[in-house]
């Protein structure tokens, strides 16, 4: 359950938080563009079963990638893509919190 918490927490309350806190002008706009990191998971469609929730997502979903997270970062260094990197970066880094806990379960 603890597991379940935090991943969800990571990628919904997190980006919450980092709108409200450093985008206070356009803090709905911001809102919005984090939480649609969430759209990476479409990936999830393209794998059998779905979803297993005992699969770590880094590595194994083509959005998940190292060299999609690499991109991912890579946008965070120009200011035009940085929110969009941001939410990328957050959703990943909410997998990999998720990937961890799964391999300390076994």
């Amino acid at each position: 359950m603890f597991r379940l918490v935090l991943h969800y927490g990571i990628h919904f309350l997190v980006p919450i938080a980092i709108g409200l806190i450093f985008f206070k002008e356009k803090w709905k706009w911001a809102i919005f563009i984090l939480l649609a990191g969430i759209c990476i998971d479409l990936d999830h469609l393209f794998a059998d079963p779905i979803f297993a929730p005992n699969r770590c997502s880094i590595g194994y979903h083509p959005l998940h990638t190292y060299w999609a997270i690499a991109v991912y970062i890579a946008l965070l260094f120009f200011r035009k893509t940085r929110i969009f990197g941001l939410a990328l970066v957050i959703h990943i880094v909410a997998d990999a919190v998720d990937c961890y806990l799964l391999l300390q379960s076994k």
